[in-house]
């Protein structure tokens, strides 16, 4: 029984030191990002210092779907990196009780409750560092982020088309979306790992799948590196991801 107490505590501890700020480790993966400024989907150059227009759009041959929003303006999201959550947040999200049902916690002044990623991010500390989690985090175009939004990814590899050059496919009816085989080995090992680290629950068919990809498409330098980079600040591996 003392045993299991102090075994406890310890995890609690260590869950703890994790950093559980979305917006810190933002901040972080810039710095792990030196020396490798390239999107998931697309392989495109960026650069931050150039504030109008980080993505330079010619090193990927990537052209937007919509220049502007159906509002007129510019379609900003198409010239900046963001944060992509290559497990989106909703997925491993839904899986808590503040995320479906909301929570007595979460309820606004006019009494109204409210629910998602706004009340997880307020009263559940897993949810946090779930979603801070670097592993699961990738600088990826703003436009292929949003038009992603939380589908599943496809069976079928990418044609192209959509965005130019860039071998990335949104099937928006279907909810999936399509990428290229070089990064599946990637999406694999994270899905992999998130299913591993917090026991977020996958289909028969999903996990089938990631092991296949898993071995289909085994990591190259930069993943590897970026694991290592990534535990330097975080303290943990991606256990699927083989050390130098």
């Amino acid at each position: 029984m003392i045993k299991k107490l102090l075994l406890l505590a310890l995890l609690s501890t260590l869950l703890l030191a994790q950093n559980e700020s979305f917006s810190k480790s933002k901040k972080m993966l810039r710095q792990i990002y030196q020396g490798h400024q390239t999107t998931i989907y697309c392989d495109c150059k960026y650069n931050y210092k150039n504030k109008k227009n980080m993505i330079d759009k010619e090193s990927c041959g990537y052209i937007p779907r919509n220049i502007r929003t159906k509002k007129g303006k510019i379609n900003q999201r198409a010239n900046r990196i963001e944060w992509e959550h290559l497990i989106p947040a909703e997925n491993f999200g839904r899986q808590f009780a503040c995320w479906r049902e909301g929570n007595p916690e979460c309820i606004k002044k006019n009494g109204k409750t409210y629910k998602g990623r706004k009340c997880c991010e307020k009263v559940n500390q897993k949810y946090r560092v779930m979603q801070a989690d670097m592993h699961n985090l990738f600088p990826a175009v703003g436009e292929l982020n949003g038009d992603r939004k939380n589908f599943r990814f496809d069976f079928e590899e990418a044609v192209g088309g959509q965005y130019g050059e860039c071998k990335f496919d949104v099937l928006f009816k279907q909810k999936r979306a399509r990428v290229k085989d070089d990064i599946r080995g990637i999406i694999a090992r994270d899905y992999l790992y998130f299913n591993k680290q917090y026991g977020m629950k996958l289909s028969k068919q999903e996990l089938n799948k990631y092991q296949s990809w898993n071995k289909l498409y085994p990591p190259n330098e930069w993943e590897i590196e970026r694991n290592q980079r990534i535990a330097k600040k975080q303290r943990n591996l991606n256990p699927f991801i083989p050390s130098k």
